[in-house]
């Protein structure tokens, strides 16, 4: 039987919403162990289940992956000690790679959600990614249009440039893409999805979804050298 999450790992994170303080925190230390190893048990499962399509995921383990939950607050106007969720990266290199992958959001109040692809990456990612845009445009429309994609992603999302990307004239056919920073697609999950018997199902299936657009991003950015 897939490992699941517990009702009691979905109510800690919404909580801590509200008591996003270290007094409370510490008070309930034991809660968000339990909350955390929860999710390394699903991670690790979820992992398994992802090697038949995803070599990233071979030989990798959740606790390489999981995000610490606690913020660096040093140069951020939000003092807030604790994110209000768990996270974890899969893709080459584990959580830190620059390297498109899978993202999975753990978080109360229905805000859960996974997504796939490319996030802020350095100068040299995002011409390369833009070139291979521009030259197989094609191809990257027949990904993210397919309808199961699009039923569960719908648009890809990310931040955007105002204006034109140096090197393309506004007119260019792919420049809805091109204008991208980051190319995201994000699919959000309930709560009573997050705690149902099929949730590790719901994730996986999301995950093989999103293989060729991750596959597509990647593409140009295996002769770059930077893992």
């Amino acid at each position: 039987m897939a490992t699941t999450i517990e009702k009691s790992t979905l109510a800690f994170l919404e909580e801590l919403t509200q008591n996003n303080n270290r007094e409370w925190f510490q008070q309930h230390k034991a809660r968000y162990d339990a909350a955390r190893k929860n999710y390394l048990a699903f991670l690790d499962e979820m992992l398994q289940e992802m090697e038949p399509f995803e070599p990233a995921a071979h030989g990798q383990k959740g606790k390489d992956l999981v995000f610490r939950i606690y913020r660096d607050v040093r140069f951020s106007s939000d003092k807030r000690p604790y994110k209000d969720h768990f996270g974890a990266y899969v893709a080459e290199g584990g959580r830190k790679s620059i390297l498109p992958g899978y993202y999975l959001h753990l978080a109360g109040n229905n805000n859960s959600f996974v997504a796939g692809g490319l996030w802020m990456p350095p100068a040299n990612y995002l011409k390369a990614v833009r070139q291979e845009i521009d030259y197989n445009l094609d191809e990257l429309q027949r990904i993210v249009q397919v309808p199961d994609f699009k039923k569960r992603f719908g648009n890809i999302t990310g931040e955007q440039l105002k204006t034109t990307p140096k090197g393309y004239d506004k007119d260019n056919p792919a420049i809805e893409y091109l204008r991208f920073k980051s190319w995201n697609a994000v699919m959000p999950i309930p709560d009573n999805v997050v705690l149902g018997k099929d949730f590790m199902q719901v994730v996986v299936e999301a995950f093989r979804a999103v293989k060729p657009f991750n596959d597509f991003l990647t593409a140009p950015l295996r002769d770059l050298g930077e893992q």
